[in-house]
């Protein structure tokens, strides 16, 4: 059919007409699905965006209430600006006659000395007390360990400091055993002591409360609050010792168990330098901080318990002299200076420079030209006194 024919022809002309508008139809309705196609996706990101936003939303949320439930951890340590590893002992102050008045304190020192840790000595004035109401206790890096057991057990996994090392599982055994009777009897005797003759604690350590409390109220009136003080205690003290079971008897069996004790420590020891040889263990420590309460208590007081490791136990009088050799050559200086650091050397004196410097030095300048003046006058005045009495003299003749 010629192009003529096709459009001279009606019925042709007609389904190419209906073709043509089926052919846009389909065009249209393609259009139509691909808006709707582009609509939709448009919908869905918008959607997806919310979401997300939504999701961020719960997160800062989230974030902001687990730093409210967890707050930043604050330092609780009394040494604010301290020293990275540096081990700050709190313990009691300083006698003329020993270095610290409580047992378990002498014991974390001595330790901390034998190990060869830094440690610094805090002047807390006995103020402060661990968190479980305890002396001894230390800070190490912004934390607290209490208890003078559990600070050396510590320490002693921290550094590599077992002491014991050296010592089979039976001496082990045997350490603990005999370090349980020192901290748990013979101690405990010696605290009955001292509650019950508040006085001699004073006057057999010359303990200063001056300085011990760092206060400027004179030592008389001091003494004076301390034995009310302690008088108060002593029904508490009391009760402790019973609770124990030390204190249900007679004085003259408590002090018949401290000299079994005491039997006993010097039978194991014999004739060795240290319990376990040569060199000294954890229990040469504890034993060391114990008999040194017995060992230093002033000869004018009477304690029938020191007289008896003196006369009876002469061998761990020595075990006290080699470890306060070894452990303490500072003794004497803590002692009588007080000095809760004489282990840190000091820094030497700074020599004042400047203005400050030079007034001082012609201040000093001034000071000797003075004095050589007056020296000068003294001397003319006196030949004047020596030529008017030879003068005097001389008329005479």
């Amino acid at each position: 059919m010629s192009a003529a024919e096709v459009s001279n022809n009606p019925a042709v002309e007609n389904k190419l007409e209906d073709g043509a508008a089926q052919t846009e139809n389909e065009n249209a309705s393609e259009k139509t699905e691909n808006v709707v196609d582009t609509g939709n996706a448009q919908d869905d990101n918008a959607e997806k965006q919310d979401a997300a936003v939504e999701d961020t939303k719960k997160e800062s949320e989230t974030a902001t209430v687990t730093a409210k439930a967890e707050p930043a951890p604050k330092c609780n340590v009394h040494k604010t600006n301290f020293e990275k590893d540096m081990i700050y002992l709190y313990q009691f102050s300083r006698t003329p006659l020993l270095p610290s008045l409580s047992p378990y304190c002498l014991k974390v020192e001595t330790w901390l000395r034998l190990a060869g840790l830094k440690y610094e000595n805090v002047d807390h004035k006995m103020r402060f007390r661990s968190k479980k109401g305890q002396l001894p206790f230390i800070e190490l890096n912004g934390e607290e360990i209490a208890d003078s057991a559990i600070i050396i057990k510590d320490l002693s996994s921290k550094y590599g400091k077992d002491l014991d090392a050296g010592l089979t599982t039976e001496q082990r055994n045997v350490s603990y055993a005999m370090i349980a009777m020192l901290e748990n009897h013979l101690i405990w005797i010696i605290f009955y002591w001292r509650a019950k003759f508040p006085d001699n604690v004073l006057k057999g350590y010359k303990v200063n409360l001056q300085h011990a409390l760092g206060l400027r109220l004179p030592n008389s009136i001091l003494n004076f609050f301390f034995k009310i003080t302690f008088g108060r205690k002593w029904f508490q003290g009391t009760k402790k010792l019973k609770a124990h079971g030390i204190g249900v008897h007679s004085a003259e069996e408590i002090e018949e168990f401290g000299k079994n004790d005491l039997k006993v420590l010097s039978e194991m020891l014999d004739c060795k330098p240290f319990f376990f040889g040569d060199e000294p263990t954890t229990l040469d420590v504890v034993a060391f901080a114990v008999l040194s309460q017995l060992h230093f208590l002033s000869k004018d007081v009477q304690y029938a318990l020191r007289d008896f490791m003196t006369e009876k136990c002469p061998n761990l009088v020595g075990h006290v002299s080699r470890m306060k050799d070894r452990c303490f050559p500072d003794w004497d200086e803590i002692c009588t200076k007080l000095d809760l650091n004489a282990h840190i050397q000091k820094p030497e004196p700074e020599n004042k420079e400047g203005k400050e410097g030079e007034m001082e030095k012609s201040k000093e300048q001034e000071n000797e030209v003075d004095k050589n003046e007056k020296e000068l006058e003294k001397e003319k005045t006196n030949e004047k006194e020596i030529s008017e009495e030879n003068k005097e003299k001389e008329d005479s003749k």
